[in-house]
Parts: C-alpha cells; sequence; structure tokens
C-alpha cells in the first residue's frame, strides 16, 4: 500500500518545482527589462501588467483639440516615429507637462519668425527634464536631441555644454534655456564648445534672468561668434525664473567674430578702446571721491571703505569666461589678498585667478605654499628694465605705519646711471600694460588693486596710452603723495612730492574716461 501512497507527493513536489521554474524565469525576464535595457513595465513587453490600448499621456494645459500644440502620445500609435516604445513616468507629470505647453509656445514663435523650422537640426543643451526636446518634436521638428550630465531616455543623451559629444558645424538651432549658461563652471569652454558644434547662420537662443546692461553685453561678448538678431521679456513659467530674458543670436558666416573694442588705430598706432554707454552709467552710480584734502588721511580714507559700491553689488557679473584678480604692489599674503580680497570682496560665488605682482624679495617666501595664486616677482614699471630702489626701513620698524604696502622702498633711478645711496636694492622691472594685454581679455572680469608708491602716476598713463586700461572692470588705487605725518602734526611726508590735487585730479580723469576707480588707502 505504501508506493501508492507515494504518487501524489511525488505529483506536487513536480508541480512546486513547475511553479518556481516559472517564476524564476518571470522575475529574469523582468530584470532584464528594467534594469539592462533601462526600461519599465510599462512597456507591456513581457511583464506583470501592460498600458491599456487607449492609454494616452497628454501633455500641455487645457483640453485637447484637433488645433492643440498639446502633445498626444499612444501606446497604440505604431506610425509615430517620435514616439518611443515606453512612456516614461516623468510624461506623465504635471511639472513635465507645464514646462512642455512653455516650451512648445517659445518655439511656435521663434517658428512663425523664421528662427526654427521643422527640418532644422536641432540641440537643447543642459536640458534637466527634456521637456523642450520633447516640445520640439511635438512641433514636427523629429530631428532633435538634448544633452545633459547623466542622460534621461529617449531624448537626451550623456554629455555637457562645455563637453559635445558631436561633429563640428551639425546644428542648425541650438537651445540654452533654464539659466544653464549662468550655471556654467567654466564659461568660456562652454561658449566655445556650443560656437563649435554650431553651422554658419544657425540660430542659438539663450534664456537667461539677466536683467541689467552690464550683463547683457558680457553675455553678448561671450558668444563673440554671434550676431544679435533680437531679444526679449517673457513670463517664465518657474518660481526660481518668473521673468526671462531671451536671446536670439544668430552665428556669423565664417570664422569671424565681433569686433573686439580694444583694436589698433591707423592714425597714430596707439592701441585705444572706445567706453560704451552702460560703463559711463555705472560710474555715475559710484561713490563720491573725497573733494577736501583729508587733515587725518589715515583715518578719512580708511573709512572710505565702507561707502565704496563694489561693481558685483550694482550688476551681474555671471557671463564672465574668466574672473581675474590682480594685485599691484601685493605686498605679503595677508596683507591685501587675504584681509580684503578674499574676505570682503563681494565675488558674486565666482572663483578668482590671482596674480601677486610683489618686487621686494622679503615677502616672496610667503607665496611658496599658496595654491591659487601666482606671483611675479618684478616691479610694475613700464617697459622692460632693471630699477634701483632705495630701502628705507626694516619691515618690522616701530615707525613703519601699521596697514602700509610697500612702504619701506622707493625707486631712485632706471638702469644706465649712477646711484646716490649705498643703501640701494636691483630688481627687474617690467612692461606691465603688455603683460596685462597678454594675460587677460576684453572678455574676462578683472578687479586690480594699485598701490606702488607714487608710480601710479607713470603706469596709469601707460595703461591709457596703450588701452590696457579698457581691460580692467574695477580698479582700487592708492595715490601718493605729500600727506599730513600722524607723527608730526603739521608736517607734510617728504616722500612724496604729488599733492592731494594731483591725485585728485588722476581719480577724476580715470573716471572721466569710463574706468570704475576707487580711492584706496
Amino acid at each position: 500500500m505504501e508506493p501508492h501512497g507515494l504518487k501524489p507527493s511525488f505529483l506536487r513536489n513536480i508541480l512546486v518545482r513547475l511553479f518556481l521554474f516559472c517564476v524564476f524565469v518571470i522575475a529574469l525576464r523582468f530584470a532584464y527589462v528594467v534594469t539592462i535595457r533601462g526600461e519599465s513595465c510599462d512597456v507591456g513587453d513581457f511583464c506583470f501588467f501592460a498600458l491599456p490600448e487607449n492609454f494616452n499621456v497628454v501633455t500641455g494645459s487645457g483640453p485637447l483639440t484637433g488645433t492643440s500644440s498639446s502633445a498626444v502620445i499612444s501606446s497604440s500609435d505604431k506610425s509615430a516615429p517620435s514616439t518611443p516604445k515606453k512612456i516614461p513616468d516623468l510624461w506623465a507629470t504635471a511639472d513635465f507637462q507645464k514646462s512642455v505647453h512653455f516650451h512648445s509656445s517659445i518655439f511656435q514663435d521663434l517658428m512663425s519668425e523664421a528662427f526654427l523650422s521643422p527640418n532644422f537640426k536641432t540641440l537643447c543643451v543642459d536640458t534637466a527634464m527634456g521637456a523642450d526636446v520633447f516640445a520640439l518634436k511635438e512641433l514636427g521638428v523629429e530631428d532633435s536631441i538634448g544633452i545633459s550630465k547623466k542622460g534621461l531616455k529617449p531624448f537626451v543623451i550623456p554629455g555637457q555644454g562645455l563637453k559635445q559629444p558631436f561633429d563640428n558645424k551639425t546644428f542648425d538651432f541650438v537651445f540654452v534655456g533654464g539659466g544653464v549658461v549662468e550655471k556654467s563652471v567654466k564659461l568660456g569652454d562652454f561658449a566655445a564648445e556650443i560656437g563649435r558644434t554650431m553651422k554658419p547662420e544657425g540660430f542659438l537662443v539663450i534664456h537667461t534672468v539677466t536683467n541689467d546692461t552690464y550683463s547683457y553685453e558680457s553675455l553678448l561678448s561671450l558668444f563673440n561668434f554671434c550676431k544679435l538678431v533680437k531679444s526679449r521679456d517673457i513670463d517664465g513659467f518657474e518660481s526660481k525664473m518668473p521673468v526671462i530674458r531671451e536671446f536670439v543670436l544668430q552665428k556669423i558666416s565664417g570664422e569671424g567674430i565681433i569686433k573686439n573694442p580694444i583694436e589698433k588705430s591707423s592714425e597714430d598706432s596707439v592701441d585705444k578702446c572706445s567706453v560704451p554707454g552702460y560703463k559711463r552709467d555705472i560710474i555715475k552710480k559710484a561713490e563720491p571721491l573725497i573733494q577736501e584734502e583729508p587733515a587725518k588721511p589715515w583715518i578719512t580714507l580708511k573709512r572710505n571703505i565702507k561707502n565704496i559700491k563694489y561693481l558685483p553689488s550694482m550688476v551681474d557679473i555671471s557671463f564672465k569666461p574668466n574672473y581675474v584678480y590682480v594685485d599691484v604692489g601685493a605686498r605679503s599674503y595677508g596683507s591685501s589678498i587675504v584681509s580684503w580680497f578674499k574676505k570682503q570682496y563681494p565675488k558674486q560665488n565666482k572663483t578668482f585667478e590671482i596674480y601677486a605682482i610683489e618686487a621686494d624679495k622679503a615677502f616672496h617666501g610667503d607665496y611658496k605654499s599658496k595654491k591659487g595664486v601666482t606671483l611675479l616677482p618684478y616691479a610694475a614699471w613700464v617697459r622692460n628694465e632693471s630699477l634701483y630702489f632705495e630701502i628705507n626701513e626694516d619691515p618690522g620698524h616701530k615707525e613703519v605705519e601699521k596697514g602700509r604696502g610697500m612702504g619701506r622702498i622707493q625707486p631712485v633711478q632706471t638702469s644706465g646711471g649712477s646711484t646716490s645711496s649705498d643703501n640701494i636694492d636691483q630688481i627687474q622691472g617690467f612692461d606691465f600694460a603688455d603683460w596685462l594685454k597678454n594675460a587677460v581679455s576684453e572678455r574676462d572680469y578683472v578687479v586690480m588693486k594699485m598701490d606702488v608708491e607714487g608710480t601710479e602716476f607713470e603706469l596709469i598713463p601707460r595703461l591709457i596710452e596703450t588701452g590696457a586700461i579698457c581691460l580692467i572692470d574695477e580698479l582700487f588705487l592708492e595715490c601718493h603723495y605729500n600727506r599730513w605725518q600722524k607723527c608730526c602734526p603739521g608736517e607734510r611726508s617728504k616722500k612724496y612730492k604729488k599733492t592731494y590735487g594731483q591725485c585728485l585730479n588722476l581719480f577724476k580723469s580715470l573716471r572721466k574716461s569710463g574706468v570704475l576707480v576707487h580711492q584706496w588707502w
């Protein structure tokens, strides 16, 4: 009787094993679809559930009509080439639909003005959700693709605006929305890469939140391979960008660029630059110059720092390929670089490349281990030549005024003659204006502090003469004159021959020339 009792148990084991095998096969298939192919069970391809035949994803706002700009993606529609096999969950969200509706409206306006065409090859740069690409395909611009750092199937592939996986001269139309330009870390590389992949006479559309003329002009200078076709203000669809400034640019045919503001004069062969009106308007907003000579300059001029209207506090400095701080007469690393520029100057979260120009050997060792700072161990001068400086006092001398810059050295004469003092030091001077023109460009944001112990009366004219002054966005200048002495009431310093009136005229002439200059101490 026992053999007959074994049959039900044997059959149950067979059935259980068969059931477990089927579960394993289904689980394996599910893992393949979701993990390996990067899809979800919405494809209805041997998954636990499938989309109903009449399922639609409607994007945009309002009811769907035959003339609506909303997109309809049906799981049963096999004829539309832009319809992916799967329907990403993202597409059904309210934010995505809102974004598509916004971009559809934008692109329709651009199509009506012939800036965009269905037969264009288009690119959306650093797109967050791919809604802009979706909107383009919805409008019939089928050859559209987006790039973002991680990618997002099916319309966005991995890539970055500053490193695109495309050949030269690929796209007829490039869209950069969502304030992407100002978020880019390397704006110079970003702009150059867009220029590389755009076709000549192709269109570039940029959305930004810029609202001042300075940043407006900076952006146009950044994309100087294009000409401005149109700009307008439009209502945004996100709280972070309630108002959007739209720029429509067209790439210049060939390899041309918009004319550099610093150009060679055919009349006197001297480099000159013109100062645009928007820069003069900024100067009008600057703090007033101190007209009367201070009786206690060591107090008055230091207090003036609280009145200074820094350029970044008045305008947006986002659209610059590089940010540079030049400290001429830097003294020690902790003097003005750390105590003022790093701690007080409003940098708008930008990283600045720092140049410290310091001729005094006593301070050179202070820069050996400092990252992000380039030391130029020379004296800023009007030409390349050796200079002789008289050493007045030791750096730690008790009579050196607290907070002074290069207060212990002063020029005696240039090379080629005799010296009247045995207490001298020889250093190398270099053509500062020429160096500046090779180190930075007119598109960079350049801040300069100058404390050169009276040499400013030679350096400033040289900067103006060569046009290098136009490369400086903001200048903090200490002008040296025969000021009243702190130690000796009623006595003036014999170290400098210039008067306060001459210094004031220097500041006035700089501002009149379009330079945002501040009185420094």
